[in-house]
């Protein structure tokens, strides 16, 4: 792989560049030149048109497949991020001769203002060949640019050196561009490879620490990140979305997201997911790697941690076995030798310990944890029905509630990508717990996770074990109806919801932002289908929850969907769909409201308040902060309309009672 790679690469940098001196029939730009890391003749495209840095370009590439191998070597794409200019480009010519593209000369070692139309083909003449080359842009959120030609210090280009090893790092020059064109040239500290069985994916994910705190298309400033490949993921989304819906039912760290293009030493990787590292910090300020030690450098007797059930943890990891279970510490992480080494370790095994065994059906949870979290947590793994659930990326924060009484919380969320019908999971496993289904979107999955068989009665998975404690089961229909429905409606674009939409978009919004990424990122040689892991993708018998009935209403004819990135994101949307009606026809009979019907504003009466607001909501105007959307659903029918408006308004008059029936 190291040598392809190299050879591919080598194919694509172009020579060490002298100054721009001036185009004769190029059109005049004042444009830098790319960087050193540079070395091959090739065509470059910049990321902002009449910029001067020097690190955001990328060399004109073909089409390989998932080993590198590149069948067309005379057929080379521009894959632009979102923010390249719709009909200009600034191009550099790194040959030693000048080359003409549609109609624009640009002399040797020069930069030229090419126009373009997205799509179209031009034909160049450049070192002898004949050359198609074809310009492709993006919508997403962000290009990530990472450069360094000499990663390990004997010329070894640095994707060859990380991928070589996961362990292996190095810094290098970064830029971080937004659609407006922003460029941030924040230094890249240290990037090295993520991830336990999707490293061994040809399409790999890294974590990226930058030299100061910095924006990625918006979010809250961080010096660590985690970009993801979402290789196994042919929506591209299944962490988007899924981390996006935790953040909007409440949970209390969800890692904030964007999609981004990649490119390191000017090779376009492919579409990514720039993520918020699971870390102490702004994503979870109350824990700090040294929130464990007193001023006089003696062990607190209690102090906050991040814990990770991690199956995969080796001895270079910095973890206890507890109940069977390996747990990660993620925060605070102390080096061998240091002070508090074995004592953190101790204590975090016996909280852990206390935690599991507090998990047992009718053991008193709540007194080692916020329920409503951890019932959340599981509600999100098994809305996805997460292969990994319980098993590894299962992160719990062990914190101080409101009153100074340390729990576990259920969070952070992450790594979903096997999840709402993406795999079809390990046949021998699935067969001995005796789960039949989990490729539908039907059945229960998380209570039966590690089971030692199918006749088990209990479960030794900790996102099991929660599923069927006495305190998490009597929260979960409350949860599932006021939390996890109008957050799912919202994103469905069932409904409209101004306090929602802050936190999670809508199906065609997240649609928007990824599709021309993904056409990108597909168009570039990655594959949709990944193999043998990945469920059948084909045909779904769409289904809806009718709230009349409190029934699930499954389509009788099979929607069938093409072997497209757009096919396989309907797929997945519509199976999520799915399995919200499966799931709240399982938990409506025990779900008894806990608002009143029609009280809008929550201040729990009806009043002309309640009618006002919902006619607000009915004219897309401000909603205040405290609109319960499944309050103003009146007449129960799973919608906002103005006929709930005129029944409280007839019971404001006692013309009616709330279900409609006429006053004597």
């Amino acid at each position: 792989m190291k040598k392809t790679i190299l050879f591919l690469l080598s194919l694509l940098l172009i020579a060490v560049m002298l100054p721009v001196t001036g185009a004769a029939a190029a059109e005049d730009t004042e444009t830098a030149v790319p960087s050193a890391f540079a070395s091959k003749p090739a065509l470059y495209v910049h990321a902002v048109s009449g910029s001067a840095d020097t690190e955001a370009w990328q060399a004109w590439q073909s089409v390989h497949d998932e080993d590198f191998e590149v069948a067309a070597e005379n057929e080379k794409y521009f894959f632009l991020p979102s923010s390249a200019n719709k009909n200009t480009v600034d191009v550099y010519n790194g040959f030693d001769t000048a080359v003409i593209l549609n109609g624009v000369e640009i002399p040797a070692k020069t930069t030229g203002a090419v126009p373009y139309e997205p799509y179209t083909p031009y034909q160049v003449a450049a070192d002898g060949q004949n050359i198609t080359l074809t310009l492709m842009n993006s919508g997403a959120e962000g290009a990530i640019y990472v450069n360094n030609p000499d990663a390990d210090g004997s010329g070894t280009d640095l994707m060859s050196y990380l991928n070589d090893d996961k362990s292996n790092s190095a810094s290098a020059a970064g830029a971080i561009v937004t659609p407006d064109g922003r460029i941030d040239n924040t230094a890249v500290k240290k990037i090295k490879g993520r991830g336990n069985t999707s490293w061994s994916k040809p399409k790999k994910g890294y974590n990226i620490t930058y030299d100061k705190k910095v924006s990625i298309a918006g979010m809250e400033k961080n010096k660590k990140y985690s970009i993801l490949p979402n290789y196994q993921d042919d929506m591209l989304s299944r962490n988007r979305i899924l981390y996006d819906l935790s953040d909007a039912v409440g949970l209390p760290y969800a890692s904030d997201s964007r999609y981004v293009d990649f490119y390191v030493n000017g090779f376009y990787w492919g579409s990514y997911l720039m993520c918020e590292k699971v870390e102490p910090g702004s994503l979870v300020p109350e824990v700090s790697d040294d929130g464990f030690l007193n001023k006089d450098g003696t062990i607190k007797e209690d102090f906050p941690f991040i814990a990770e059930v991690d199956a995969s943890a080796t001895d270079g990891d910095y973890y206890v076995v507890t109940n069977n279970m390996k747990i990660t510490i993620k925060s605070p992480e102390v080096d061998p030798g240091e002070p508090g080494y074995e004592e953190v370790k101790a204590y975090v095994k016996s909280k852990f310990s206390a935690f599991y065994n507090a998990t047992s059906p009718t053991a008193d949870l709540s007194a080692v944890a916020d329920i409503d979290s951890v019932a959340k947590l599981y509600l999100i793994n098994e809305l996805g029905k997460n292969w990994d659930s319980g098993v590894s990326s299962t992160f719990f924060t062990y914190k101080q509630d409101e009153n100074g009484v340390y729990k576990f919380y259920g969070s952070p969320v992450w790594d979903y990508d096997n999840s709402l019908g993406n795999a079809t999971g390990v046949r021998n496993e699935l067969r001995n717990i005796g789960v039949t289904d989990y490729e539908e979107y039907t059945g229960w999955w998380c209570r039966h996770k590690g089971k030692s068989s199918a006749t088990a009665k209990r479960s030794n998975n900790i996102i099991a074990r929660i599923s069927q404690n006495a305190d998490v089961k009597a929260a979960l229909p409350a949860i599932w109806f006021e939390s996890f429905v109008p957050a799912i409606d919202h994103f469905m674009g069932k409904t409209y919801d101004t306090t929602i939409e802050k936190e999670l978009k809508t199906r065609t919004e997240y649609y928007q932002l990824i599709r021309e990424s993904a056409d990108m990122n597909y168009t570039s040689g990655w594959l949709i289908d990944t193999g043998s892991w990945i469920a059948d993708h084909s045909a779904l018998n769409k289904a809806s929850f009718d709230p009349d009935t409190q029934k699930m209403v499954v389509e009788p004819t099979a929607t069938h969907y093409e072997q497209t990135f757009e096919g396989m994101y309907d797929y997945a949307v519509d199976w999520m769909a799915g399995r919200a009606a499966w799931l709240s026809e399982q938990f409506a009979p025990d779900y008894t409201p806990t608002y009143l019907r029609g009280d809008a504003d929550g201040d729990g009466e009806l009043t002309s308040l309640d009618v006002t607001m919902i006619q607000r909501y009915l004219t897309r105007m401000t909603v205040n902060v405290n609109f319960n959307r499944l309050a103003a659903d009146a007449d129960l029918n799973g919608k906002i309309t103005v006929v709930d408006v005129t029944r409280i308004q007839r019971v404001l008059v006692r013309m009616c009672d709330i279900d409609g029936n006429p006053l004597g």
